[in-house]
């Protein structure tokens, strides 16, 4: 077999500086704990046959199945929804690393990943929809149907930026012009520094969907996961049309 690379060297071809350090290029928790996990199955993975598209598929099923386990009632389906998702993390980090130091990056593989942020991300509100809703019908399904469907809309709006500039000719817009032109949209964006936003992600609302199980747990209902996923339906439907006006305020599509 052949000898594992060195961490060093590895690191320095899989995890360039310039993708950690980018706001929209990297998850919070890519930098916080997941590349200094993944990087050590990377390690193992390039010595193997397996490729890098394999790998995001299996981020894929990882992604959905977080969904899918929160159907399954009690704390047992919040915990295996969390941890599914930490896997769906793992594996969206390491399938770029092997890419890289093996040379093998390709545009359908960069379209399952992107394909499967969006149905990760949708799969978990529904699931969590069909929890909330304990017999799987009613409003409370159509709530984390709805959800599901706004986190897409997020998702597609931004990605839609880059689909735009690419039929203009342009590259691909950097940090810098996410920044508003307009003063008064940017005085709002600083006052939502706290990115609570962010909970429409499927890391973090597995994590919100978990401690609404344990509260659920102490008190014996359902009740704080519907809270839960009624907050995260109300973030995710105020952030669709803010994210849209941030987008078309800044210089993004110039």
């Amino acid at each position: 077999m052949v000898a594992a690379p060195v961490m060093e060297e590895l690191r320095e071809v899989c995890q360039p500086q310039a993708k950690l350090a980018s706001r929209n290029g990297e998850h919070w928790a890519g930098r916080l704990y997941m590349r200094r996990v993944s990087l050590r199955f990377t390690r193992q993975l390039v010595r193997t046959p397996i490729t890098p598209d394999q790998l995001t598929w299996t981020m894929v099923v990882c992604g959905v199945a977080s969904g899918a386990a929160l159907m399954i009632p009690g704390l047992t389906g919040a915990v295996l929804a969390v941890i599914l998702m930490q896997l769906f993390l793992l594996f969206d980090c390491v399938d770029g690393e092997v890419a890289r130091w093996k040379g093998q990056n390709s545009a359908s593989g960069i379209y399952v990943d992107r394909l499967g942020a969006y149905l990760a991300d949708a799969a978990l509100m529904a699931g969590a929809g069909y929890r909330a809703a304990e017999s799987g019908v009613g409003g409370w399904l159509s709530i984390g149907i709805a959800t599901a469907l706004g986190v897409v809309l997020l998702k597609a709006s931004t990605d839609l930026v880059d689909v735009a500039r690419a039929r203009r000719g342009l590259t691909v817009a950097d940090d810098e012009a996410a920044r508003p032109r307009s003063q008064g949209v940017a005085t709002v964006r600083r006052l939502a520094a706290f990115k609570i936003h962010r909970v429409t992600n499927g890391i973090e609302a597995s994590l919100v969907l978990l401690v609404a199980a344990v509260a659920d747990e102490v008190t014996g209902g359902i009740d704080w996961t519907r809270w839960a996923l009624g907050a995260l339906a109300v973030i995710t439907w105020v952030m669709v049309p803010a994210h849209l006006l941030s987008i078309l305020s800044s210089s993004r599509l110039k």
